[in-house]
């Protein structure tokens, strides 16, 4: 989501401590610490690693097979073929006593041998079944005999009831694409956006790097790939974010938003009492590795460097941090006995919120130093953690953190389009100084029960954290649930002790930083622009009705809006997942393609008919769905040149074709929050009961934030950001681009079936429908969709 500002703006600082030496050592050091991060993440889990290692076999199986030898000498059969008498020699001799011993350590070893080998030959057959991806080349709807033959397999390899990590040590390392191909791709997605002599000039240096530097670039990044788990997931999360200077607060967080239509409960604290308990028994799922997305969600602090941030990691915290009117608490959500109940938690924020204590001085403000340029913080952090070490290491260590606003937010509906904006810039940035942006992520509880999310984006990406988040909504509604009189189901606990109340002792010093870093975080939280809008004309199932991919329909309806909006096209960022991959991230797709523009000249220029601009939509369409599955499959393009130019910094050699491409902005950035957990929410009989997705800030200071979801199947929520200060953006203005061109896309499917239906191309009053042009329908108003 956020990754394509990130992406644009870091800066690699790479420095040297030897001086002048042989250029490659740098780079062969960064690959051996490459593959040592990734050996000590497998220390670090040994048990889990054992028992996912052994995976889908278990170590009942080995007690299993072991018996059966047992019992088949026992029956005087050899099932080794002699092998266990070459072992029983191998043994030492303790005396005739012990013979009968020697014999059970020689079948144990002989079982342990042969459940090892099949063990490993599951594992081989399993990664080379997941290195297949044929099946994403299928056409919608269809699957071969191959793919049926694939999946076969794979349900027989793959076990049952897998661990969180079962399938790591299956997975298929994330492959580096020919150079040649990238390059030619690369060309390929620059050509529309290019003037022909910028383009001319582009191509000279890719030729110029494919002749002088390409080769050797391509061969340390080879090397990597044999070493490390990953080739580039390691470096995009230190270059793009954790060595980012700039602020994280719009240009790297982003946030979720609670249900669009509906609250719960009006009761704050009940409210936060639930989803509080429902968080915590996500985390204990996680711990207990029955559910999919991934560790660092839980007891995660992105920790400021003067040059670097580090990410760390706690196994275990038994309390959460909350923040309510300028004032911090530490309060336990466990006892002896385990996890508080909602009702317990809600007891325990209502303490919070009755709490009549004032904030101290700075205190109110002190959050506002982690919405500062990073150096500037990690410089003031020294100096607190000095100071305030306890208070500090209350919030840093606390699962996650939770703000209770003391306003009210989401849709009203007295004025529902402004109060959907200031629900977004309130989760995106609040007002600067009520949010700890280095947390993994902060539950937001507003007064009237609404919630929200701001995530760090450096640990990980938005699916995983949009997975969590659908569990909470869905367990804290449907499933723990409320009284009639709108409180948590259950009894308080009266003898649970009063949530703590952190003490800061600020140094005189650090008064000014706060000062500083607060004035900076109004600014930009000031100047950014969003906007939010349910699209209720049609949604998913519409588009499912003409076979075509709801992501790519979406993709091509915005770059017609774009068009419309600026009068150019520009080059587009659209995140994609590479989970198919050990340790796999994201790619991005590019998807202003020559088709993507053929078909937005179409719609503009009034010669061409429906059928026309029909014809080129679905070539628009085929050609988005070819490039999103590249790069689902690690053929995508820039996460290859990401690589090559930070090898290029290693080795410092000047590419100037690399330099290029590193300084391209992305003016329109997008995303689709997709909706994974179907199954915990029941969109026929509660259709308001799905959450509305989230959004992110713009990647250019003159470009456009945008993501959208599909809420059930008649509803697309779109969430556009973008820079007050700029006067070529206005988020109200693209998202009615965006609201118009949907419509307009949407008419060309209906006539076309309305062409198909009488068999003739004559309308109401004679006329050839195939010559009336399709610009005229940006001019319909959007009610005559509503029959959608």
């Amino acid at each position: 989501m956020a990754e394509a500002h990130q992406a644009v703006g870091f800066r690699p600082s790479l420095t040297s401590d030897a001086g002048e030496v042989e250029l490659s050592a740098p780079m062969l050091q960064e690959i051996y610490l490459s593959g040592l991060r990734s050996w000590k993440r497998h220390l670090s889990r040994f048990w889990n690693d054992f028992l996912t290692g052994v995976f889908p076999a278990s170590p009942l199986s080995w007690l299993f097979l072991f018996s059966a030898i047992q019992l088949a000498w026992f029956l005087q059969l050899d099932p080794s073929l002699g092998l266990m008498e070459k072992i029983k020699e191998l043994l030492p001799d303790w005396g005739g006593q012990h013979h009968r011993l020697r014999g059970v350590l020689a079948a144990a070893l002989f079982a342990s041998c042969l459940w090892g080998a099949l063990i490993f030959t599951l594992h081989v057959a399993l990664r080379l079944l997941l290195s297949y991806h044929g099946w994403l080349l299928q056409p919608h709807g269809a699957m071969s005999s191959r793919t049926k033959t694939w999946l076969a397999l794979v349900r027989i390899f793959s076990g049952r009831r897998p661990m969180l990590f079962s399938y790591q040590r299956s997975l298929p390392r994330q492959p580096v694409p020919s150079v040649q191909d990238t390059v030619r791709k690369y060309l390929e997605s620059v050509r529309p956006v290019l003037s022909d002599e910028d383009f001319d000039w582009t191509a000279a240096l890719a030729r110029e790097f494919l002749r002088l530097q390409a080769s050797l670039l391509q061969w340390y990044l080879q090397l990597k790939s044999w070493w490390a788990s990953n080739y580039v997931s390691d470096w995009w999360e230190e270059f793009v974010y954790l060595r980012s200077r700039n602020s994280l607060m719009v240009n790297s967080n982003y946030y979720m938003m609670d249900f669009l239509y509906v609250t719960p409960t009006p009761v704050q604290a009940a409210r936060a009492g639930n989803a509080v308990h429902a968080l915590l028994l996500y985390r204990h799922r996680l711990n207990r590795q029955e559910i999919l997305p991934y560790e660092k969600i839980f007891n995660t602090t992105r920790i400021p460097g003067v040059h670097k941030d580090h990410i760390r990691h706690l196994r275990d915290s038994r309390h959460v941090a909350v923040f309510h009117r300028g004032r911090f608490f530490r309060l336990g959500t466990h006892t002896q006995s385990g996890l508080l109940s909602p009702r317990a938690l809600e007891q325990q924020f209502q303490r919070i919120l009755d709490d009549p204590s004032p904030a101290c001085p700075h205190e109110e403000h002190l959050a506002a130093l982690t919405a500062a340029p990073r150096d500037m913080w990690a410089q003031v952090r020294r100096s607190l953690k000095t100071q305030a070490q306890e208070a500090l290491e209350a919030v840093e260590g606390a699962a996650f953190f939770v703000s209770l606003d003391s306003e009210p937010a989401g849709l009203t509906r007295e004025d529902p389009a402004a109060s959907l904006d200031a629900y977004a810039h309130a989760l995106l940035a609040g007002r600067g100084h009520d949010r700890w942006f280095d947390k993994s992520f902060s539950l937001i509880v507003f007064s009237n029960g609404k919630l929200g999310l701001s995530v760090e984006h450096s640990w990980a990406d938005c699916p995983i954290s949009g997975h969590m988040w659908e569990f909470t909504l869905a367990t804290e509604c449907f499933q723990l649930g409320y009284a009639a009189d709108g409180h948590c189901k259950g009894h308080p606990d009266l003898s649970l002790p009063q949530p703590q109340r952190l003490h800061w002792d600020l140094p005189d010093k650090i008064h000014l930083s706060i000062s500083l870093a607060l004035r900076g975080a109004k600014t930009l939280s000031g100047n950014i622009d969003c906007h939010v809008f349910p699209f209720s004309h049609f949604g998913k199932s519409f588009i499912k009705r003409w076979h075509l991919s709801s992501d790519s329909f979406i993709q091509m309806a915005l770059q017609l809006a774009y068009f419309r909006d600026r009068g150019q096209f520009c080059l587009t960022y659209e995140s994609t997942m590479t989970r198919l991959f050990l340790e796999g991230r994201t790619e991005t797709v590019r998807s202003c393609t020559r088709e993507a523009c053929n078909f937005v000249r179409a719609m503009e220029d009034k010669e061409k008919t429906d059928p026309q601009c029909l014809a080129l939509f679905r070539l628009a369409v085929d050609k988005h769905q070819a490039l999103l599955k590249a790069a689902m499959s690690g053929q995508g393009v820039d996460r290859h040149l990401f690589a090559l130019y930070i090898v290029s910094q290693f080795l410092h050699l000047q590419s100037p074709f690399l330099d290029q491409v590193h300084s391209e902005q992305w003016q329109l950035a997008t995303s689709q929050i997709p909706v994974q957990q179907i199954h915990l929410f029941d969109v026929h009989s509660y259709p308001d009961y799905v959450s509305s997705g989230g959004g992110f800030g713009p990647a250019d200071d003159h470009g456009y934030g945008v993501s959208y979801i599909f809420m059930g199947d008649d509803v697309i929520t779109f969430h556009i950001s973008s820079k007050k200060s700029s006067t070529r953006t206005d988020s109200h203005r693209l998202g009615q681009h965006i609201e118009d061109a949907l419509l307009d896309v949407a008419a060309l499917f209906q006539e076309g079936q309305r062409l198909k239906r009488r068999g003739l191309g004559e309308d109401d009053s004679g006329h050839s429908r195939d010559s009336l042009p399709c610009h005229t329908r940006g001019s319909r108003a959007p009610t005559t969709a509503t029959n959608f």
